[in-house]
């Protein structure tokens, strides 16, 4: 049996970790490279690094970032935001990162997926999914960090993503995101079902219960979460130890 992921989340602006609600109330948790250290002398499986305003400001990619965490981490670490290109992935992945995550520009042009895992193969490409449920309980995807609604389906667009060519699917339900009310178990659920490849659980991480819905009712293969770790209400091993206890299969 495969171990469940434990990721801590690191949303990044203007250099600094920060933490909202639901994409928005923006408050700093501190250097990322300096959190990212913690996370992994405490034992967390892997790290996310997301320029979360990169695609809405046109900014470059995170490669001096990526550059720093390379030489202060032992542990795999996946960046992304603003990532556009098959030049992007390449640079990020020269610069130390294990994975890079696509989001806006793989909706926009989907062969873009294609492109960079046939380049640098699926492991390294994880495709970030941003969706909101709409009035009539759809779940609709969102583009240039949460902004924009193209109106399409999240299952139809996790199952292409799949069949192009992604590693992973990082979703996040903006209606869940900073709330820590638990996550969209039932979405998750039906995204393990229809997707072959790890799906990453994000959005409404508040207490250890959570983490133990998404993996035994959500089927996740992994959990990600932010405010908790950042602002110490479950520290990384408590969380670890916790699941171990309750029967989840953790590595401790």
């Amino acid at each position: 049996m495969l171990s469940k992921r434990i990721i801590p989340c690191l949303d990044i602006k203007d250099g600094q970790t920060v933490k909202g609600v639901q994409f928005e109330e923006l408050r700093f948790a501190g250097d990322p490279v300096e959190l990212g250290e913690k996370y992994a002398k405490e034992g967390a499986d892997e790290l996310v690094f997301l320029d979360i305003t990169a695609t809405h400001e046109k900014r470059k990619t995170l490669k001096e970032l990526a550059l720093r965490i390379a030489k202060n981490l032992n542990i795999p670490f996946t960046v992304g935001g603003g990532v556009s290109s098959v030049e992007d992935v390449s640079v990020l992945l020269e610069a130390g990162a294990d994975k890079v995550t696509i989001n806006s520009a793989a909706v926009l042009n989907p062969k873009l997926i294609e492109e960079t895992s046939k380049k640098f193969g699926n492991q390294c490409i994880v495709i970030a999914i941003d969706a909101k449920i709409n009035d009539a309980g759809k779940w609709e995807v969102h583009t240039g960090g949460g902004r924009k609604n193209l109106g399409i389906d999240l299952y139809e667009w996790a199952k292409e993503a799949q069949e192009r060519g992604a590693g992973e699917i990082l979703f996040t339900s903006m209606s869940h995101d900073g709330t820590k009310n638990g996550f969209a178990n039932d979405v998750y659920s039906k995204l393990s079902t229809i997707c072959s490849i790890p799906i990453i659980a994000s959005g409404g991480a508040g207490n250890t219960q959570h983490f133990v819905d998404v993996f035994n009712e959500g089927k996740a293969d992994a959990a990600l979460a932010a405010s908790i770790f950042h602002f110490g209400e479950i520290p990384v091993p408590v969380l670890k130890k916790e699941l171990f206890e309750k029967g989840i299969h953790v590595r401790v």
